[in-house]
């Protein structure tokens, strides 16, 4: 009986974990129909028809997936959105060096400890490591979860059918590690992150960061921006004394290999625009909405 119960609570949580990417596949095309379109303010009706649900199926995916309506969903996509979320952007940062992880602007926040690999284990690649690796659901798509012995290494996400070449984006980090194929030994952290009610600053993740000492500041100065808010690139260039430094720290955004966990999606142009991102600008649009749904943006 015991056996049977287990094999059904198994059952159960891989409907679950498919249900979950196909929730993710039905909002992506909506997200990409909005984005496109939000000017002329669409109907919930045009939106279901990208997605190809029925307009209650929506609603009712939207609520279930970010907390939110499509209508707020579509807000969130705003330029104007997108400005507020930048609003003081300098001053977002020092306020979260003075508050810590206790502060209310963190209530909603991931919480992660971190530290970096030295110098010498960056620039050897990774030799004499073993790194596990895991495919997961996620309200972003299929998660890529890369774990080492000191923690979560690497995190990234793939449309259907890019699995593996997003696998061999991250091996190509740490090319002379060894890689293993290990779902259950990563299932842990993979709900650690994405399950909410697990973001507890009395049990933090542990994550370990890989690059250079300019890559890992910018990594450290991302770590430090609250959910629901956004810091222009020049801020962050500022924050790590390099204030001509823009492009360079857009490059790094751009290398963060800790996707989602270290914020890289809440680092924004100038003006609010949502520039390149790594796996996809639907998913840091997708990221973005989730988050305000988090908040509590209605």
């Amino acid at each position: 009986m015991m056996n049977l119960a287990i094999n059904d609570h198994r059952l159960a949580k891989s409907g679950s974990q498919n249900a979950a990417l196909r929730d993710y596949d039905s909002v992506r095309r909506a997200i990409a129909f909005i984005s496109e379109h939000w000017r002329t303010q669409p109907t919930i009706e045009a939106m279901a028809d990208a997605a190809s649900v029925t307009p209650d199926e929506l609603h009712h995916l939207f609520r279930r997936w970010a907390g939110l309506t499509p209508k707020a969903f579509m807000q969130a996509l705003t330029l104007d959105h997108a400005k507020g979320l930048l609003r003081d952007s300098a001053s977002v940062l020092d306020a979260a060096l003075d508050s810590g992880l206790s502060g209310p602007g963190r209530l909603h926040d991931l919480f992660v400890t971190h530290e970096a690999m030295s110098p010498g284990e960056w620039k050897n690649g990774g030799a004499g490591m073993t790194l596990r690796y895991g495919f997961h659901p996620s309200p972003f798509g299929t998660a890529i979860v890369i774990a080492s012995g000191r923690g979560l290494a690497g995190l990234a996400f793939a449309d259907p059918g890019e699995e593996q070449s997003a696998l061999a984006d991250m091996q190509r980090r740490w090319p002379r590690a060894t890689y293993v194929e290990d779902r259950d030994g990563t299932s842990a952290l993979a709900q650690r992150i994405f399950d909410t009610n697990l973001w507890r600053p009395d049990q933090p993740l542990r994550v370990v960061l890989i690059g250079t000492d300019f890559e890992v500041r910018v990594w450290e100065t991302l770590l430090k921006i609250p959910m629901g808010r956004a810091v222009c690139y020049s801020d962050i260039a500022t924050k790590i004394q390099s204030p001509k430094a823009s492009r360079a720290v857009g490059a790094a955004v751009g290398k963060n290999p800790l996707s989602f966990v270290v914020p890289c999606h809440r680092a924004l142009g100038k003006g609010g625009q949502l520039t390149g991102y790594h796996w996809g600008i639907t998913r840091k649009q997708a990221m973005l909405g989730w988050e305000a749904g988090q908040v509590g943006m209605h």
